[in-house]
């Protein structure tokens, strides 16, 4: 009974066996399955990684078997038989176990064929690239939608100063009134893309100028700019509070380039009707959306130039902006920066508009301010750098030495010389250019630098042609109740009369007398063909006085209005009241006849058909030219009279009250007369003594 009860326990305890196998190898055939499946999903792996992988599987598995074996052995030692089939099973189980199963094995192989195929296309591409590139069938790739241009124009004045003009632009094929907000930005400047995007600006115009161009010696500069800060602004007419706008907008404009443009507001800002029309395209005739604001007192420094810089595609690392060095550019006799924003064509054919963005430097350098004596010019001394590269994200960039009055090289030496010459029709007038192309790493020389160097011959310049547009203003009168303003226009042409629109901006404080407006030419009378005339509000708007004049030949025409000076409140004057108090300079727009068209002489040699009509294709040109900005003392009371009203208080406290305090408190005594010297001795013995004292 006892043994078969013991066959019994050996019998359960080998059915338990068994199925402890059965189950083990079914569990780790299904997580064999499973990883199969991973590894055909993931095409990443290789082949021989999953190989191995199965047979490091393998040969643990085939050790856990042995060790199970093992076990069973010295657990079940007298049921041999029982422990072969066991062994037998497991045996099989194991070896199934082994070979990956049919669904893996066809995953596998496709998992490593795709990866193969993968990796051969991708090969395939990137050599089909090349051949691509080299194909000359194929058509060129679509051009970048935005580009930038930088130029250096260097004009030797009659004067013997050097006037040095720094061109770049910007252009972008982009909508900024879109709905969706632009948010790449590539060469265009972001901070100011989303100030023209939130406010929707059609055209922006800001200059900051030190200094004032002097026109009878110099000449007509290429974009002209009164003293100080000027601003003008054409809004989208999808606008509705312009005025709300402008205001923004300036605020914005003064945290970008770090000016006082927040001290513009409606006591400075003007609308006018006829003058500052869109320099770009767009047929706006609506003067409501215009705003214009200029600050004569601005003064121009390093802070200003620096965030000016930054708005540049390369800033001042590479290409012309590194010769911007501010301790060059600010020790000079003039110095004018400003931007302009714009569409413009984007093509000849003007289908489509892209926006122009146009940041310009202008700079003349006196002759005696090098200490040096020489007349002789290099970038180097103007600048204290030289040229080194081109900015690399530039399409174009050169250096324009204007030649015109030296064809023969016997006004002065350039050198290092370059055979590009350019020609061009500039403010009317036809002018020769040498062209050096940084592009081209030849300009640079063995030295890999460019250093102009001109060097003057001749002691004088030769005369100089006078403009034919000019400007002048004074202020007249005496005393500090009334005055009289004389703005002076001169038209040089010898033949011929044009027209010119003069626009004044006239602060409150000066009350102007419009029936006292007077134009006279040539000791006559010339009456306006147009006025247009805003009256001032005190404090709250300036006076505005547009006019159209007709300029006789070879005149001078002059423009006479009286004005009283107001009251202003003490809170209303600035710091240093007796300093005077600024008023923005005029503004006289007109298309002058040009220089080309201006020749009389009809003896020079040339074809009978070009000289029959005296026009010609440059007949005339726009030009723009501010007059000198006016400085005007108000009545201005005694600020030190608080000064000396508080000493002489003060004064009068001290002396007076003090004197009064004095006798009403002060206590007085009968002082006995001191003893004499005999008895002070007898006091002083009766005292050692002990006798009472006398």
């Amino acid at each position: 009974m006892a043994a078969h009860r013991c066959n019994i326990f050996m019998l359960v305890f080998v059915l338990c066996g068994l199925t402890y196998v059965f189950v083990r190898a079914d569990i780790e055939d299904t997580n064999h399955v499973k990883d199969a499946e991973s590894v055909a999903v993931d095409i990443a792996p290789k082949a021989n990684i999953g190989a191995s992988l199965r047979s490091t599987k393998t040969e643990d598995q085939t050790q856990a078997a042995e060790e199970e074996r093992q076990w069973e052995a010295e657990t079940n030692p007298a049921d041999a038989p029982s422990d072969n089939k066991a062994d037998h099973v497991h045996d099989t189980m194991q070896n199934l176990d082994s070979r990956p199963a049919p669904y893996a094995k066809d995953q596998t192989q496709e998992a490593a064929e795709e990866e193969r195929q993968w990796e051969a296309t991708e090969v395939k591409e990137a050599d089909r690239v090349p051949d691509t590139m080299q194909t000359p069938d194929v058509p060129p790739l679509t051009p970048a939608k935005d580009q930038f241009q930088e130029e250096l124009v260097i004009r030797p004045l009659h004067s013997g100063d050097i006037y040095a003009s720094f061109q770049f632009r910007t252009m972008w094929d982009t909508d900024f009134l879109r709905g969706s907000k632009v948010s790449h930005y590539r060469l265009f400047p972001k901070s100011l893309g989303q100030v023209i995007s939130k406010f929707s600006v059609r055209e922006l115009h800001i200059s900051f100028t030190q200094g004032y161009w002097r026109t009878m010696q110099w000449g007509q500069p290429f974009l002209p700019s009164p003293p100080g800060a000027e601003l003008w602004v054409w809004f989208q007419d999808t606008v509705t509070d312009v005025d709300g706008a402008w205001k923004e907008l300036t605020n914005v404009l003064s945290g970008i380039f770090c000016a006082s443009l927040n001290f513009i507001d409606s006591t400075n800002t003007v609308q006018p009707s006829a003058s500052f029309k869109p320099l770009g395209l767009g047929n706006v005739t609506d003067q409501r959306f215009l705003r214009y604001a200029v600050l004569p007192r601005e003064i121009v420094c390093t802070e200003n130039l620096t965030p000016w810089k930054k708005l540049l595609p390369c800033g001042s690392k590479a290409g012309l902006a590194v010769l911007m060095k501010s301790e060059k550019l600010f020790h000079s006799s003039f110095h004018s920066q400003a931007l302009h924003f714009r569409p413009v064509c984007q093509d000849w054919k003007c289908k489509s508009t892209v926006w122009e963005l146009r940041q310009t430097l202008n700079v003349v350098f006196d002759l005696h301010t090098s200490g040096q004596g020489k007349r002789e010019w290099s970038l180097f001394k103007m600048f204290s750098r030289t040229v080194t590269e081109a900015c690399p994200l530039a399409s174009s960039s050169k250096v324009y030495v204007d030649v015109t009055d030296n064809p023969q090289g016997e006004l002065f030496e350039l050198s290092p010389t370059t055979p590009l010459l350019s020609q061009a029709v500039v403010l009317g007038d036809r002018r020769t250019y040498s062209v050096y192309d940084l592009t081209n790493q030849a300009t640079f020389g063995q030295t890999r630098s460019l250093n102009m160097l001109l060097r003057w011959r001749a002691a004088e310049s030769g005369d100089m042609l006078r403009p034919l547009l000019h400007g002048e203003r004074y202020v007249a009168g005496y005393g500090l109740q009334t005055g009289e303003i004389h703005t002076l226009m001169y038209n040089n042409h010898p033949y011929r009369a044009f027209p010119v629109l003069l626009l004044d901006t006239v602060p409150w404080y000066l009350r102007l007398y419009i029936h006292t407006l007077t134009v006279t030419s040539k000791g006559r009378d010339n009456k306006p063909s147009y006025i247009h005339y805003q009256p001032s509000k005190d404090r709250l708007r300036p006076h505005l006085l547009e006019m159209l004049v007709q300029l006789p030949p070879n005149s001078v025409t002059e423009v006479t209005m009286q004005f009283e000076r107001a009251l202003l409140k003490w809170t209303e004057y600035t710091p240093d009241p007796n300093h005077g108090f600024y008023v923005g300079s005029s503004v006289i727009s007109a298309l002058v006849p040009s220089v080309v068209a201006m020749d009389t002489n009809s003896t020079r040699e040339c074809p009978l058909f070009s000289s029959f009509f005296p026009c010609k294709e440059e007949s005339s040109y726009f030009m723009r030219v501010y007059t000198e900005p006016l400085l005007v003392n108000l009545p201005t009371p005694d600020f030190s009279m608080p000064y000396n009203v508080i000493c002489l208080t003060c004064t009068v406290v001290a002396v007076g009250y003090g004197s009064l305090y004095n006798l009403l408190t002060r206590t007085f005594q009968v002082e006995e007369p001191s003893p004499g010297l005999a008895k002070r001795l007898a006091n002083i013995i009766r005292r050692l003594r002990g006798v009472p004292l006398l």
